[in-house]
């Protein structure tokens, strides 16, 4: 996700911070600071810090439970409206993406748990106007946090947790590409019913939330369709292989040209052989627009970690190798292991539309 920035790495997963959080850090205490002082902003700094430490944790409740299945998670995003773990891929076994779901949700379970028997926290629903007033108990108001936490993650609002755990319940008795469907639609008419509530109640957050949740939830319809039609295709449907090439020993400024003269976002750099050395991108070009920069190699921006697959490999592994790092595109190689192309974002996305084509799936 753009403007988010790593915090270090845990257990494989890096754990990053989107730009707004920091703003949303910086505007609670400037406000507490504004209306009783120095040490009220320090107690509501705390108190955020820790809620979004909880947010973390459940995060990882995830992470830890798609493990157990054999599921990454590259990478963790703090934002000002909760916490986004982005798993590799969903299990398509429901039972196993019901566990995933209501793993994060136990987390903060065992977390209240804590927090009222041996800190001896008390949150009652009487004290949510009065969440930021550092005189308040403040085990009691991260406990009552906890507590919202776990009945919000779980409203079938897919794609939150209890959406997920809607569509899989759906997939056990339908199609999964439907239960997708419905369960975004549901998902969809939530987040209109947030908005609503969030506008006549002056609430933003759930305004952001309400946004945050209609989009997603096309877009993880739009991603189990591709999914659908990945089981049924190969490499070979979706390769570019019209390109220009770059070698190790070009330069920078001839990587310009290329970009001037071709309508390419990445330039494959092919040894003498035939062999996938690795990837330049146009921004990497662009990047570097001063003269001193015009006879550096591109040997020394391109992107090296470049995902191979065959011709015969299925769209699926493709997918796949995108969720799994952030690459500009995945190599293709024919039976001899020598580069015939490429496939791209942009491209899988022209594939997914030409594939739900009717003419095209007619093979007209």
């Amino acid at each position: 996700m753009s403007w988010s920035y790593s915090l270090g790495k845990i257990g494989g997963t890096v754990l990053r911070v989107h730009v707004t959080f920091v703003l949303l850090i910086i505007w609670i205490t400037a406000t507490a600071w504004a209306a009783e002082g120095p040490q009220a902003a320090l107690v509501n700094m705390l108190f955020i810090l820790s809620v979004f430490a909880c947010v973390v944790l459940h995060e990882f409740g995830h992470a830890t439970m798609a493990a157990r299945f054999g599921v990454r998670t590259p990478d963790i995003t703090l934002l000002p409206i909760g916490g986004l773990a982005r798993l590799e891929r969903i299990p398509e076994n429901p039972k196993q993406e019901i566990l995933i779901a209501v793993a994060g949700p136990a987390v903060n379970v065992v977390i209240f748990l804590i927090l009222t028997i041996f800190l001896g926290g008390r949150g009652w629903l009487s004290d949510l106007q009065s969440l930021d007033n550092p005189a308040q108990s403040f085990w009691g108001r991260l406990a009552l946090v906890n507590a919202l936490l776990v009945a919000f993650n779980l409203i079938p609002a897919f794609p939150m947790d209890g959406g997920r755990v809607f569509r899989a319940a759906l997939a056990l008795f339908m199609d999964r590409v439907k239960a997708t469907q419905v369960a975004a639609r549901t998902g969809q008419v939530i987040a209109v019913l947030f908005a609503y509530w969030g506008l006549t109640s002056g609430n933003p957050i759930l305004v952001l939330i309400a946004v945050f949740i209609f989009f997603a939830a096309g877009s993880e319809s739009s991603d189990a369709a591709m999914r659908g039609l990945a089981h049924r295709a190969a490499a070979r449907d979706a390769v570019i292989t019209s390109f220009v090439s770059l070698t190790p020993e070009d330069t920078i400024d001839t990587a310009a040209q290329a970009i001037l003269h071709s309508s390419q976002s990445e330039f494959p750099v092919l040894s003498p052989e035939g062999q996938i050395l690795g990837f330049v991108t146009r921004e990497s070009v662009l990047a570097r627009p001063d003269p001193e920069f015009r006879q550096t190699p591109v040997s020394e921006i391109m992107f090296r970690d470049v995902p191979v697959v065959s011709l015969k490999t299925g769209m699926d592994d493709v997918l796949d190798a995108f969720a799994r790092q952030r690459i500009p595109a995945v190599a293709v190689v024919g039976a001899n292991g020598n580069f015939v192309g490429f496939i791209n974002r942009e491209n899988i996305g022209e594939w997914f539309i030409l594939a739900r084509a009717p003419s095209v799936r007619r093979g007209r």
